[in-house]
């Protein structure tokens, strides 16, 4: 075969690779999942109280959504009945703290945490976090994160949904099922992501590689 056309073939081939994989990209029956265990975003302010003037959080990994990262930090968190102790850290920090809690987290510590999107903080209960130099009570500010998906608009074009947008999402498998109130969050900058929290994942089997279908 002559040097131009076996060029002209590989470029064929790899367009077709190419292509393949940006339609298993959008595939609406295939989109990851993010699981996450309880946690806390700090605002600038009260990660001093508790670690010290001045003090910067140290990122140890990268998480999926762009720019944001778990830290080495960890904090007890203090409700009427016990706490709660290494909680993990997220940053970058914040304009107010936020204690993502899991549902069975409330009645260790006696507090009612309700299910809300990630900064929606309006008429949530606060919480004492204890760290290595300080605490902080929080006048509110504890939930236990709604469902919800990441995904750019283009990604949303992708798989017929909107921004705010409320669907369900399947699971296979044999303790699979299906879960409701899963918000679409959509941004010019997230990652293709159905976040759910370690009791939702534990109790329909879904690991780090299972892929849920929307719903709409």
């Amino acid at each position: 075969m002559a040097s131009k056309e076996y060029e002209a073939v590989l470029k064929m081939l790899l367009e077709a690779v190419q292509t393949a994989n940006g339609n298993r990209a959008k595939d609406p029956d295939e989109v990851p999942v993010g699981i996450s265990n309880r946690h806390v975003h700090l605002s600038q302010a009260d990660l001093e109280m508790l670690f010290g003037t001045g003090y910067q959080l140290t990122p140890i990994k990268d998480l999926s959504q762009p720019g944001q990262f778990a830290c080495k930090e960890t904090v007890t968190i203090c409700g009427p009945k016990g706490a709660i102790e290494k909680i993990r850290v997220l940053g970058p920090v914040r304009s107010k703290s936020q204690i993502e809690l899991l549902a069975g987290d409330g009645f260790k510590l006696g507090i009612k945490a309700p299910a809300k999107l990630s900064g929606d903080l309006a008429g949530t209960p606060g919480i004492t976090i204890v760290g290595p130099k300080g605490s902080v009570q929080t006048a509110e500010g504890v939930i236990v994160a709604q469902r919800h998906i990441h995904m750019t608009p283009q990604d949303a074009q992708a798989y017929g949904v909107h921004d705010g947008q409320i669907v369900k999402i399947s699971v296979d498998g044999p303790r699979g099922g299906i879960y409701g109130n899963v918000a679409i969050r959509v941004t010019d900058t997230s990652a293709l992501d159905c976040h759910i929290d370690t009791e939702e994942a534990n109790a329909m089997g879904v690991g780090s590689s299972t892929k849920v279908k929307i719903i709409k």
